[in-house]
């Protein structure tokens, strides 16, 4: 019976855990303290085209490629996909760390 009931605190404080370090990670991140952890990486793709034989599709390419660029940087991309895979990991967290408490407090009771 005891032993049922230190296991039960220890899920509990366990469960408790998971969500008060997930809660104060995405803190961090929100407050920009730490970076995002990279999950996507977007590279630009390079033409093996050279610059003195540029035709009129690479020339109207480049012209809106600099347009685009101008609206939406280059990197904001990545962020977002970044930001949305964390909170979905986040979410996952907090929800584990739910279910672990769960099943402390029933072991308590």
């Amino acid at each position: 019976m005891k032993l049922t009931k230190l296991l039960g605190l220890l899920l509990l404080i366990l469960g408790l855990a998971i969500i008060f370090y997930t809660i104060f990670y995405s803190y961090q991140i929100f407050t920009n303290k730490i970076p995002v952890p990279e999950i996507f990486k977007l590279t630009s793709a390079k033409t093996n085209q050279d610059p003195n034989a540029l035709n009129l599709e690479a020339q109207f390419e480049k012209m809106i490629g600099s347009q685009l660029e101008q609206m939406l940087p280059a990197n904001s991309i990545q962020e977002i996909l970044n930001l949305f895979s964390w909170s979905i990991f986040a979410g996952i967290l907090i929800f584990a760390g739910s279910q672990v408490a769960g099943l402390g407090i029933k072991l308590l009771l």
